[in-house]
């Protein structure tokens, strides 16, 4: 298998700081496991693990936001029309995103790269054209434009889904705590189809030991992600984006250092 105990944790707790701030937890996972060794693109286990850990993440969220779905009509209505574009995009590419374009190091470095600079933009565009403080005030449309971007996301690996979201509502005059919290929201249907799509294709090949690995890291995924979903929404209450949009930057530089030789 090649994985520790702590090294599970410690790939858990990424994924679950990563997944939804708006840096890439793709990239951050590819380079952590390039730094401890672990075959992330050749070896099952790891390829397994990665979507386990993913799963944790996303049911914290669900968690989180689980009042809200069982009462908030309205948010399924944006909700719906947002997955749409999504699934047309994502299912209807997958093949193609799988084989041809994740794992390409020029393509995550350039989106690191350019996403950061399109948030900087971005969040300072937004300074006078919020019209958002609410996500039910937003049109449906555009829910459906953030879906377009959402889509978009998973073709570039290194975009973040979370920060392509973000983008997509500030540019639909969302708030920034607005953007955040529907990009939360977006992901859980998104992620749980998407993890729930690979589990279902890698199903001949899905190892049946190192259970406790896997428990290991969803448990710090989800430990994780659920304190970090509760900071970002109270740090975007009274901060810019902008400490995200250079981090993004400054991490494609180290990525191409790494991998760019």
């Amino acid at each position: 298998m090649g994985v520790t105990v702590l090294e599970a944790i410690l790939l858990g707790v990424l994924e679950g700081l990563t997944e939804f701030l708006p840096i890439s937890s793709t990239g951050h996972l590819t380079l952590a496991s390039h730094l401890l060794g672990i075959p992330i693109e050749t070896d099952n286990f790891a390829k397994s693990f990665l979507i386990v850990i993913q799963l944790g993440a996303i049911l914290a969220v669900l968690a989180l936001y689980l009042p809200r779905f069982l009462r908030d009509l309205e948010v399924w209505k944006r909700i719906a029309v947002a997955f749409i574009p999504t699934g047309v995009i994502g299912f209807g590419l997958y093949r193609l995103i799988k084989d041809r374009i994740l794992g390409n190091d020029l393509i995550v470095v350039s989106a690191l790269i350019g996403v950061g600079v399109l948030l900087l933009f971005v969040d300072r565009w937004l300074q006078g054209h919020k019209k958002y403080d609410d996500i039910n005030e937003m049109p449906l449309a555009q829910a459906a434009l953030i879906g377009v971007f959402q889509g978009l996301a998973a073709l570039f690996p290194g975009t973040s889904r979370s920060a392509a979201t973000i983008v997509g509502g500030m540019l639909s005059g969302l708030s920034r705590r607005a953007a955040a919290e529907f990009s939360f929201i977006l992901a859980v249907p998104t992620m749980l189809a998407a993890s729930g799509y690979d589990l279902l294709q890698s199903a001949d090949t899905f190892p049946t030991e190192g259970f406790g690995l896997m428990l290991a890291g969803f448990v710090a995924a989800f430990v994780t992600a659920l304190l970090t979903v509760r900071w970002l929404l109270a740090f975007v209450s009274r901060n810019t984006f902008v400490p995200f949009a250079i981090y993004r930057i400054v991490l494609g530089g180290v990525y191409a250092a790494f991998f760019l030789r």
